[in-house]
């Protein structure tokens, strides 16, 4: 699904209007019965709020929450409305809808002062339920003193939040805020996603995020270059696989990793590729730490030693063609050693390479700019936020103030596939496309769940490199994107039944290797649908 800001929003509306015969009123009939539907089907089944509160802005945001509150209204429930602009303010849009819902029996009243909000939710005593359609997309920033004082107050009583397209004081581009913003529990976008959810303050402030359909025509939501990360992304990746086919016919997949203590990074990593249906792995480390990495290994993974001198590093390179896809750097290290080994595979090796955790520690944006970038095959680096920050040389508050922007310019920069890991994460392609990946779980906040997925992406892509050696190496790189999308998704997707069956608390990234079988399951049954 499509990611959009307030531009592409506007596009969107104008186009409907010019090309399709639309007007704003009846996006704002559109909405108001489908978002009704959902609060009824969701938060009213079982529970009573008494009145429901709807805390509306000057503009068409405002005109929406009355038009969800007048057809609630209609389904039994007792509405309230607090219009918190003057009249002067108010848009024609908004004036319609407020002269409807008083007719169908929502009570709408003028807050003029803060007292006769906090006044309310004294008096009234009950559990609230808040529908905010205060600005939507059209927030400025900063905003004023009165909705500050309003948005604290409302955060402090709300039982549960609902904001209709942003949660507001949330900026719909960028996800910033400044000083206070509701804290939505449910945030029903308009049409379509905006940046915004996905973004800084945004992710903290928008809850459980859901699309209300407003009727757009299909044809024009459709496009751009910034998409939710759904199953459609990599679908055609998983065709039946050949019952009849040999081990050699999945891949192979070299894990290059670990260091002293470290050896269990690269049994993690290495697990993780071939449970993804990697034919055969291999883990090699260093010597020191050989009998350290074949104890830690599953039986089924080959190990092998990191060569060092000269003569063992040539013969290496000169065998790399009989794998399909290397993974550097789980738990490597950074000496200069793990940096010359890093190099030597970027030189030499011509199939796609996963360079995550120490090996992008080891490499310099400035110094390594052109190799990166001069390589035919693909390149795909795995940072998490602060390794990201590193490598770029800005501070990471600031990187966070615009992770798409730094990522789109990092990729075209190297032209390199690059997986931003974070509770949000953004994976940005050489083609221009930007995908984002929003499923928090604390349960994946622990050691070694970043080695998982750099494996899962290793043993991915080798299944499709032997399929396209057969055509010309790597002239079909739509597959290998394809493949590392499904990665990041099958990875949240197994730590998401990790988390379901083991808790959050005890959950480990093993859980999640064991719990791969159940997610791919359910893709394989997605994508046959």
């Amino acid at each position: 699904m499509r990611v959009i800001n307030s531009q592409d929003m506007q596009e969107i509306e104008a186009k409907c209007v010019e090309s399709y015969g639309f007007s704003a009123s009846l996006i704002i009939e559109n909405l108001g019965p489908r978002g009704a539907d959902w609060i009824s089907d969701e938060l009213l089944q079982d529970k009573s709020y008494g009145e429901i509160m709807v805390l509306v802005g000057a503009g068409n945001n405002g005109a929406d929450g009355l038009s969800i509150a007048r057809q609630l209204v209609n389904r039994g429930h007792r509405v309230r409305a607090f219009v918190l602009f003057p009249e002067e303010l108010k848009s024609a849009e908004l004036k319609q809808q407020i002269l409807m819902a008083e007719n169908f029996g929502v009570k709408v009243d003028p807050a003029k002062k803060i007292e006769q909000l906090s006044s309310y939710f004294a008096q009234t005593q009950n559990e609230f339920l808040v529908i905010d359609a205060i600005f939507g997309t059209g927030v400025r920033l900063p905003v004023s003193d009165y909705l500050f004082d309003i948005f604290n107050l409302v955060n402090q009583y709300a039982s549960v939040m609902v904001s209709i397209d942003m949660p507001s004081g949330i900026c719909s581009n960028t996800g910033r805020k400044e000083g206070s913003a509701i804290y939505a529990d449910y945030t029903l976008a308009i049409g379509l996603p905006k940046v915004g959810h996905y973004m800084e303050a945004g992710l903290q402030h928008t809850g459980d995020l859901l699309v209300l359909d407003a009727g757009f025509p299909t044809e024009i939501l459709q496009g751009g270059s910034t998409s939710v990360l759904t199953v459609d992304s990599f679908k055609d990746l998983f065709s039946k696989r050949n019952k009849f086919a040999h081990k050699n016919s999945f891949g192979h997949t070299l894990v290059v990793a670990g260091s002293f203590g470290l050896t269990g990074a690269a049994a993690m990593a290495a697990e993780a590729a071939l449970k993804v249906g990697t034919g055969l792995v291999t883990a090699v480390t260093w010597q020191e730490n050989y009998q350290e990495l074949q104890a830690a290994v599953i039986n089924e993974v080959m190990t092998g030693v990191i060569p060092i001198s000269e003569l063992d590093k040539q013969a290496e390179i000169s065998r790399f063609n009989r794998y399909d896809c290397i993974v550097v750097g789980p738990g490597l290290g950074r000496s200069a050693g793990a940096r010359d080994v890093v190099l030597g595979i970027l030189q030499n090796f011509a199939g796609p390479i996963v360079i995550d955790a120490d090996a992008l520690n080891c490499l310099s944006l400035q110094e390594d700019r052109t190799l990166l970038s001069e390589r035919k095959a693909p390149t795909i680096l795995t940072p998490h936020i602060g390794e990201f920050a590193r490598f770029i040389d800005v501070p990471k508050e600031k990187l966070l103030k615009n992770p798409l922007g730094y990522l789109k310019e990092l990729v075209e920069s190297l032209n390199s596939t690059i997986v931003m890991k974070g509770s949000c994460t953004y994976l940005g392609f050489p083609d221009g496309q930007i995908y984002i990946n929003h499923f928090p779980n604390d349960g994946m906040a622990s050691g070694g769940t970043g080695d998982v997925l750099a494996g899962m992406i290793g043993g991915l892509l080798a299944q499709t490199t032997p399929q396209l050696k057969e055509h010309g190496i790597f002239r079909e790189n739509s597959r290998f994107y394809a493949a590392v999308r499904c990665a990041v998704y099958a990875h949240t997707l197994a730590g998401k039944y990790a988390v379901d069956s083991n808790g959050a608390r005890a959950m480990t990234a093993k859980s999640i290797i064991e719990n791969f079988a159940a997610a791919f399951l359910e893709i394989e049954n997605e994508t046959q649908e």
